[in-house]
């Protein structure tokens, strides 16, 4: 019904010396990482070697109560992980963690991002005889450990010796009967960190904000490239594939993460905020107030009314109780449905000229529907800021962009046209030149979205449909 995007998952586990309620300390973690997935969500716990799991659709709070968690037990270890389908669709078969229990042990494994050599991976493992039970890019990554772990000392070096053929986005926790492990791709795609509590558990967390969840303190990121081994010695780590790259997509500071994580030493609220200066300074207008689209949209409106000098304002209210279940109205009520999410305030907005920042536009149709909430709330004119650039191209690395050719910044030929499609009387993007300032030109990011030069060869990658399945399933 909304044609916004979304990112693929989140991931958190957790190591303790001893024995505790580690099932309890993901749920918080997961519950700070909803916002990375709201289609399914599960739990492995570790208890001297013996994995318990639950997995299921739906929200933490809805898998998860008390009783739930008691029935998955004590132990030392645990991982969970929070999903929205990009590759795979829905299908329950998909739900993290992953366990795979093969001959030299058990292994629980959760991952964000997105490879672009899975199919060739899975095609290789089934002509060898493997059996998939579903259809996402985790089981690929799984088989490739277990296969090197046959022949491998250890778990971490099979991941080390893995690593080079699995290719594309992945920030993965691995937990094995005795340790746990985390790797990143030697690109960084995807964001991944670690902290430790004051009583010396490890948590490892796609966010900063999942680790004070938990009164975890931050330690530093995951490298790209690195694998990081927690076990009875504490924290060691292999940085054989480490070559020195980082590619982080960008769209984490724009809109994934949650303002208050820190990733890469940069805070996603002061990228945001410096994505609404760099938009007042580039596609200055004369209005008399400037709002934000809730969420991701408010901080990049306090930036630019800083720098502009136009007062911000609360222009939109949101409705937080819409969770995975809300029902689909029919085609002739989807007029009227963002209402149900959204909610333009009058009394902010009538009788002026309103700047509104939002973080990108994807099909157009949803960025209609919210310039037509502000008319018919009374405001006199809608100019519309866009904190990104234009997409004008497809991700295969986690996020769910649309094919290209449903973009609407690529079936229109100007962003005038763009502005005439969803009703504003004026829309600028944030310049691609500005985006290295978000992370103060600190490290390499990935644009692809933005340009279509990808950080590494996607030409295994095939035609990404997920966003239609979604809407029309």
């Amino acid at each position: 019904m909304f044609d916004s995007i979304h990112e693929e998952c989140g991931v958190f586990g957790i190591y303790e010396n001893r024995t505790s309620d580690v099932a309890a300390s993901v749920y918080f973690g997961l519950y700070a990482l909803q916002h990375r997935g709201q289609e399914s969500c599960g739990i492995t716990v570790c208890d001297d070697g013996i994995f318990r799991h639950k997995r299921a659709d739906g929200l933490v709070s809805e898998v998860f109560s008390r009783e739930e968690l008691d029935k998955l037990g004590s132990g030392n270890m645990a991982v969970g992980h929070v999903r929205y389908s990009t590759t795979g669709g829905h299908d329950t078969n998909n739900i993290q963690p992953l366990v795979i229990r093969h001959i030299k042990g058990n292994l629980a494994l959760v991952h964000n991002g997105n490879l672009v050599n899975a199919a060739e991976l899975r095609r290789s493992f089934e002509m060898s005889g493997a059996i998939f039970h579903g259809t996402s890019d985790t089981e690929a990554i799984a088989y490739s450990i277990v296969r090197e772990r046959l022949t491998s000392n250890s778990t971490e070096e099979a991941v080390e010796r893995a690593m080079p053929y699995i290719k594309g986005a992945y920030s993965c926790i691995l937990m094995t009967a005795t340790k746990l492990i985390a790797f990143r791709d030697p690109d960084g795609f995807r964001p991944l960190c670690i902290g430790k509590t004051h009583d010396g558990a490890y948590v490892v967390a796609s966010e900063s904000c999942a680790l004070e969840t938990v009164g975890a303190e931050y330690l530093r990121d995951v490298d790209a490239g690195e694998i990081v081994v927690i076990g009875q010695d504490g924290l060691q780590s292999i940085r054989t594939n480490c070559t020195g790259k980082r590619n982080i997509c960008i769209f984490e500071y724009i809109y994934f993460a949650r303002p208050d994580s820190v990733i890469e030493g940069i805070s996603v609220h002061h990228a945001r905020l410096c994505a609404g200066r760099l938009l007042a300074k580039h596609s200055p207008v004369d209005a008399d107030i400037v709002i934000g689209v809730p969420d991701s949209g408010l901080d990049a409106a306090l930036g630019y009314a800083n720098e502009s000098g136009i007062p911000y304002g609360i222009g939109f209210i949101k409705n937080k109780y819409i969770g995975r279940s809300f029902i689909q109205p029919e085609q002739h009520q989807r007029e009227n449905a963002v209402k149900i999410k959204l909610n333009a305030v009058r009394e902010t907005v009538a009788g002026k000229r309103v700047i509104m920042i939002d973080d990108s536009i994807v099909r157009g149709t949803t960025s209609a529907r919210i310039v037509k909430l502000l008319r018919d709330a009374g405001a006199k004119e809608v100019h519309v800021r866009i904190s990104s650039p234009p997409f004008l191209h497809t991700c295969h690395f986690g996020t769910d962009i649309d094919s290209e050719e449903n973009l609407i910044a690529g079936k229109c030929s100007t962003t005038e046209e763009i502005a005439q499609y969803i009703g504003a009387d004026s829309l600028a993007y944030l310049p691609i030149e500005c985006l290295g300032e978000l992370v103060e030109n600190r490290f390499g990011y990935c644009k692809g979205c933005f340009t279509g030069a990808y950080p590494v060869d996607i030409s295994g990658a095939g035609r990404k449909n997920k966003f239609d399945e979604k809407i029309h399933k």
